[in-house]
């Protein structure tokens, strides 16, 4: 893993997830945002009644479906549905008619890992634009607070980078500082955004070129509508009121 300067306390810093996470202080508390989707689809699904588990690959994922009783397998990877599996990485799909009492395994290129990862280091929160101030709240009083969006195609894009600075300009607001120059960069461009600048994403592009237009629509409709965090436990996402 990639090695990072020592931060001080008290700080929030933001920054892109590619293959893993940097080494992160074990004391800090890990924020996973994955807008577009997974850690929407993976917001929605439990606040729908699912029990959800990331799995980091595909490799991850077969021995973990093997171990639960008829699970249902979501995801994507370069933004294909796998073979075998039954929903597409979409909230507006997990949101729907889907069976609760099945247990859903989540699988994404990037944003799963991120979750898989983050929850191995220690305390780690999975977030998106639907529960950005009860995110914020949540972690009031953490000395150390490192806010990680998914790399999707290497780049860091928007609809995170807006995420992760609308949390960040909370904590500022509770006494936290920025961390490093790349906080502030994201902080002056994205602080004060509004909620539909990410729409010149790559990734906006992509859903629409194909016919996923609904998921990006999904997230627009449901800005800052849920007042729950969603701990990331043993590589399960979790409902914390």
């Amino acid at each position: 893993m990639t090695r990072s300067s020592p931060l001080k306390s008290n700080t929030v810093t933001i920054g892109c997830f590619h293959d893993h996470l940097p080494r992160v202080e074990r004391e800090a508390t890990i924020v996973a945002v994955d807008v577009l989707r997974a850690t929407t689809t993976a917001i929605t699904a439990v606040e729908s009644g699912s029990r959800v588990l990331v799995a980091e690959s595909l490799e991850a994922a077969v021995p973990l479906a093997a171990r639960l009783p008829d699970p249902l397998l979501v995801g994507e990877l370069g933004g294909f549905k796998p073979y075998g599996f039954d929903l597409q990485n979409s909230p507006h799909a997990v949101a729907g008619d889907v069976d609760r009492r099945r247990p859903m395994i989540l699988l994404s290129t990037s944003g799963t890992r991120l979750m898989a990862e983050a929850a191995e280091h220690g305390e780690a929160f999975a977030a998106s634009l639907r529960n950005v101030s009860a995110q914020a709240r949540a972690l009031s009083g953490r000395g150390r607070v490192r806010l990680f969006g998914a790399d999707s195609r290497g780049e860091f894009r928007p609809e995170d980078q807006l995420c992760c600075a609308r949390i960040a300009v909370a904590l500022l607001e509770r006494g936290l500082e920025p961390g490093d120059r790349a906080t502030e960069r994201v902080l002056e461009r994205w602080g004060d955004a509004a909620d539909d600048s990410f729409l010149t994403s790559p990734s906006v592009q992509y859903l629409q070129e194909t016919g996923q237009k609904h998921d990006v629509d999904f997230v627009l409709e449901r800005i800052d509508d849920l007042d729950v965090v969603y701990p990331i436990v043993g590589g399960e996402v979790r409902r914390l009121p």
